[in-house]
C-alpha cells in the first residue's frame, strides 16, 4: 500500500505528468471552478496531441529523437484518473506535509545502488574507452598521456570541435592553440608525432546556485591549477549525448576529443615541464587540471531520452560510473547550500519574467504535490532521478535532495576522494575554506599577497539587483520547505558526520 494513502478519498487529486515540460497551471491564476479545469485540460490535450504528431514527423528524418516518446515517458507518475486541485492557492494550504515527511523518512533507509559491471559501462561508449588509456604518464600529477597524431589531425586538430562551433570565446582559444600546436608536439625516434592529452585531476560537480562559479574563479588564481578554457562544459551529463538545450532535441554528439581539447592549454604547460630542464619548467609537472560543471552531480536525464529506465525507474548508468571507469583516482569537490535558500535562488536566476514571492510559493506547492504523488508508488531514488517528474515540477525541488546524490557518488568513489563544502561556511570563512581546498588538491599554499588578492576578490554570480528587490520568500513557504527537506538534511549530516548540514541555524 502506498505510504501516502491516508484513506481519505476526498483528498485533492494530482495531475498525471508526461515527460514534456508544460506551462505551470498556477501561472494561469487560482482555479476557481471545475469548468476552468476542463478548459485547461482540453487545451493541454490539444497541445500534447500536436507534440506527439510532430514527433512522428520529426523522427522520419532522425532529427527529432528528443520528441520520440518511449514507454517510460508515457508512464504517468500518478493515477491517470486524477484531477487537478482547484482549491489550493498557497503553501499554507498544503495539509499533507507531515504525512509526506513521514513517508520520506521511511524510505530514506535504502540499500546502496547496485553498480553496473565495468564491461557494460565500456560497451555503452566504446569510443570513449578507446581514446583514453588505462594508464597515465608517471611523475605527473594530472592524468595525461601521449596520443599519436594521424594525418588529418596534423592539418588542423581543432577544425571540427563542436565547442568551438558554439562558443566564440573558445574559437579564439583554438586560434591560439592552432598557431602553437606544432611546437608542443613530441617527436619520437621513429619520426612519429604525439600530442599530450589530459583529463581533469579534479571535478567541481555541483550543486547549482551553491557557489561553484565563485570557487572556480578563485582557484584560477592559483598558479598550479589550470581549468578547462570554459566553465561548465557539461560533457559528462549532456554534450556527449548531443544535448545542448533540451528544447532543441538531440543534436550531434560531442566526441571525447572535443572535451579533451578544453584542456589543451593546460597540456601545453605540462608539456613544457616534461621537455624542459629549468626549474620553472620542472614546476609545470605539478600543474593540475580541473573542470567545473554544476550538472555533473545530479543530471542523468539523458538516459531517459536514449534508453528505457530499469523496472525500478532508475537510470541504468550514472555520470560517475563513466568518470570512475576512466579515472578511478579523480578528486571530487561538492559545494552545497541550505536547500531552501538554494531553491529560491535557483528560481530567481532561471525564471526571467513575472517573478514574485507569491509565484514562487505556488510553484513550490505544485512541485511538492508532484513529488508526493511520485513517492506514493516509487522509491525516493527513482523519484529523484525521474525525468518526467523533474520536467513537470515548476521549481527544481529535486536538486536540493543532496543526500541521495551524494550516496550514489560514494558507491563509486572513496569518501576521502570527495570534499564537501558548505556555502555558508565558505562565505563566512573564505580564507580557511580555500586553504582546505588547496590541501585536498595537494597544491602549495599561496603567498600572503596572492592569498589576500584571492580572498578580496568580489563574489561571483551574486543575485541580480532586480531579484534582490523582491525580498525573501514568504515565511510560510520557507517553513514548508524546511520541513520537507529536514529528513534529507538529517541523512546528509549523518553521512558526513557533521551537524552543520542540518541547516537548522540558517
Amino acid at each position: 500500500m502506498p505510504c501516502l494513502d491516508d484513506g481519505d478519498n476526498s483528498r485533492r487529486g494530482l495531475p498525471s505528468v508526461l515527460e514534456l515540460r508544460r506551462v505551470p497551471l498556477w501561472s494561469l491564476g487560482p482555479l476557481r471552478s471545475v469548468r476552468k479545469v476542463k478548459v485547461i485540460s482540453f487545451l493541454l490535450g490539444l497541445t500534447l496531441t500536436f507534440l506527439i504528431m510532430a514527433s512522428y514527423i520529426l523522427t522520419w528524418d532522425k532529427k527529432g529523437l528528443m520528441m520520440t516518446l518511449s514507454p517510460f515517458h508515457l508512464r504517468t507518475i500518478v493515477n491517470p484518473s486524477s484531477t487537478l486541485p482547484h482549491n489550493l492557492s498557497s503553501t499554507k494550504d498544503y495539509a499533507n506535509i507531515k504525512l509526506l515527511v513521514k513517508c520520506i523518512t521511511s524510505k530514506l533507509e535504502f540499500s546502496p545502488r547496485k553498480l553496473p559491471l565495468l564491461k557494460d559501462v565500456v560497451n555503452t561508449d566504446s569510443h570513449l574507452f578507446s581514446v583514453i588509456p588505462r594508464q597515465f604518464l608517471p611523475n605527473i600529477k594530472s592524468p595525461c598521456w601521449y596520443e599519436e597524431l594521424s594525418g588529418k589531425t596534423k592539418v588542423d586538430p581543432y577544425r571540427k570541435n563542436l565547442y568551438a562551433v558554439r562558443s566564440k570565446s573558445f574559437r579564439t582559444v583554438c586560434d591560439y592553440l592552432r598557431k602553437h600546436f606544432q611546437e608542443h608536439l613530441y617527436h619520437s625516434d621513429d619520426d612519429k608525432q604525439y600530442r599530450l592529452r589530459c583529463l581533469p585531476y579534479f571535478y567541481i560537480i555541483g550543486q547549482p546556485k551553491c557557489g561553484t562559479t565563485d570557487l572556480f574563479h578563485r582557484l584560477l588564481l592559483h598558479p598550479e591549477v589550470k581549468f578547462t578554457t570554459m566553465k561548465e562544459p557539461h560533457w559528462w551529463t549532456r554534450k556527449r549525448f548531443g544535448i545542448i538545450h533540451l528544447k532543441d532535441g538531440l543534436l550531434e554528439r560531442f566526441p571525447v576529443e572535443d572535451y579533451l581539447d578544453l584542456f589543451e592549454l593546460a597540456a601545453y604547460h605540462i608539456q613544457e615541464g616534461i621537455l624542459g630542464n629549468t626549474s620553472v619548467d620542472h614546476s609545470q609537472r605539478h600543474i593540475i587540471t580541473g573542470e567545473a560543471s554544476a550538472s555533473t552531480m545530479w543530471d542523468n536525464q539523458a538516459w531517459s531520452y536514449l534508453y528505457n529506465y530499469r523496472a525500478d525507474g532508475e537510470p541504468p548508468f550514472l555520470a560517475q560510473d563513466f568518470i570512475h571507469a576512466v579515472q578511478p583516482n579523480a578528486k571530487i569537490i561538492v559545494m552545497l547550500r541550505d536547500p531552501v535558500e538554494r531553491l529560491y535562488s535557483d528560481y530567481l536566476y532561471f525564471n526571467m519574467a513575472n517573478k514574485s514571492v507569491e509565484d514562487f510559493d505556488l510553484r513550490v506547492s505544485e512541485s511538492l504535490q508532484l513529488f508526493e504523488a511520485c513517492l506514493a508508488e516509487n522509491s525516493v531514488r527513482s523519484c529523484v532521478y525521474n525525468t518526467s517528474l523533474s520536467n513537470a515540477m515548476t521549481v527544481r525541488l529535486n536538486l536540493g535532495l543532496y543526500s541521495v546524490f551524494l550516496l550514489d557518488w560514494l558507491t563509486v568513489f572513496h569518501r576521502d576522494q570527495i570534499l564537501v563544502l558548505q556555502l555558508e561556511d565558505y562565505a563566512a570563512n573564505l580564507r580557511l575554506t580555500i586553504r582546505k581546498v588547496f590541501d585536498f588538491l595537494n597544491v602549495g599554499h599561496l603567498s600572503e599577497q596572492t592569498e589576500a588578492a584571492l580572498t578580496k576578490r568580489p563574489m561571483s554570480n551574486t543575485r541580480r539587483a532586480a531579484d534582490r528587490s523582491l525580498g525573501p520568500m514568504l515565511p510560510s513557504t520557507r517553513d514548508l520547505l524546511r520541513e520537507f527537506h529536514q529528513p534529507f538534511n538529517h541523512k546528509l549530516a549523518t553521512i558526513l558526520d557533521n551537524k552543520v548540514f542540518h541547516w537548522t541555524e540558517t
